[in-house]
């Protein structure tokens, strides 16, 4: 199926061309016929699939009519953290290229002033992480009232970072009558209980089953010790010794940790950027696109970066510390053989982890060589 049959505007079909893209994906392909029906729909899907413009492309669409008003937005779309707010901006800025739309960013570590000013001229589309747009509707510089379409993504993310008492808070606020789109990678308790309260007989969408990680990922783990300067020496030898490693993204489970990796490789001479949520924005953003442009090979990171980062073609991505959580893991490895490429994912593995690493093996239902 092209995305003509979609039901998509003329406008949205000639900036999806000229990105060059011909067929929709499978979420994108079952999910924006509902949301142009105006249904709400429960999305289930892993990053990497395509999610971001199943929603973006049919908001598009249905926005063309309508006008903003000031401090009023029409649609809301709440993310997990400030990354994943800027690439769904950018994914507005790609596709509504022949649109007179407003949109904006509500994210931390961005002043006050400058965010206000938006809203004060009316915006179509507001993206937002849930603590800043909280803080906007308590100064009272931010109304919600007339938001026709809200969008939570990433939501097990969300209840990883303890923002679902917010999320509550802000469907609240929104009207009673709104569309909600909700996608998640997972579905525990938790975020199925938020389902059934805030969506109305929404659309099941699912494309993967939750937590497969992909057949084009080569998956190993290495044993080391339990001491950090025995992992270290582990982690060179096996970035110094990988085959067809064009760039990597290094995983550690703590702030403290990404920030005394980025420091030794630096020392022993590799080329490495640090991202992890304690960075001002600026610095998170210049590492990012180092990494991107391949100014920088290597990216330490803490878990801020293992969901929806957009980069295409990471061919290594490398667990320095195996995750608590096996879902992570999943999330992580994901981060490489998008796209149809081919990567590889590496953890090294001591003798504290194998709870651990015999979760994550259960979950995703092989064992690690």
């Amino acid at each position: 199926m092209s995305f003509s049959h979609l039901g998509l505007s003329e406008k949205v079909l000639a900036a999806v061309a000229a990105t060059g893209y011909t067929n929709p994906t499978p979420i994108q392909e079952q999910a924006i016929p509902h949301v142009l029906a105006r249904r709400d729909v429960l999305g289930i899907a892993q990053t990497g699939t395509g999610k971001t413009a199943a929603f973006v492309l049919p908001m598009l669409t249905i926005l063309e009519k309508g006008r903003a008003r000031a401090r009023m937005p029409r649609t809301l779309i709440l993310e997990p953290t400030r990354e994943l707010a800027a690439q769904v901006k950018e994914s507005f800025d790609r596709y509504g290229v022949g649109q007179k739309l407003n949109v904006a960013l509500l994210i931390g570590g961005v002043s006050f002033g400058d965010q206000d000013s938006k809203l004060t001229r009316g915006v179509d589309v507001l993206i937002a992480t849930p603590g800043r747009l909280l803080d906007h509707t308590e100064r009272g510089g931010l109304l919600l009232t007339g938001v026709e379409l809200l969008v939570i993504d990433e939501a097990d993310r969300m209840l990883d970072m303890g923002f679902i008492p917010d999320i509550e808070r802000i469907c609240k606020l929104v009207p009673f009558t709104r569309q909600t789109l909700f996608f998640t990678a997972t579905m525990p308790p938790e975020i199925r209980r938020v389902t059934e309260t805030f969506l109305h007989n929404p659309e099941k969408v699912e494309v993967s089953k939750p937590a497969t990680t992909a057949v084009t990922v080569t998956q190993l783990q290495v044993p080391s010790g339990r001491e950090a300067h025995e992992k270290r020496d582990i982690l060179r030898r096996l970035l110094r010794e990988a085959k067809d490693l064009n760039n990597a993204i290094i995983f550690c489970n703590r702030k403290r940790e990404v920030a005394i990796l980025h420091k030794s490789l630096q020392k022993h001479g590799f080329s490495v950027g640090a991202l992890h949520g304690d960075m001002d924005q600026s610095a998170r953003t210049a590492a990012l696109d180092q990494f991107r442009k391949g100014e920088i090979p290597l990216l330490v990171a803490s878990d801020v970066a293992a969901r929806g980062l957009d980069i295409p073609a990471v061919s290594h991505v490398f667990n320095f510390d195996v995750p608590h959580h096996a879902d992570d893991y999943v999330h992580r490895i994901g981060r490489t053989g998008r796209a149809g490429r081919t990567g590889t994912a590496v953890s090294i593995v001591t003798p504290l982890d194998h709870k651990s690493l015999a979760a994550i093996e259960k979950l995703i239902g092989q064992s690690i060589p």
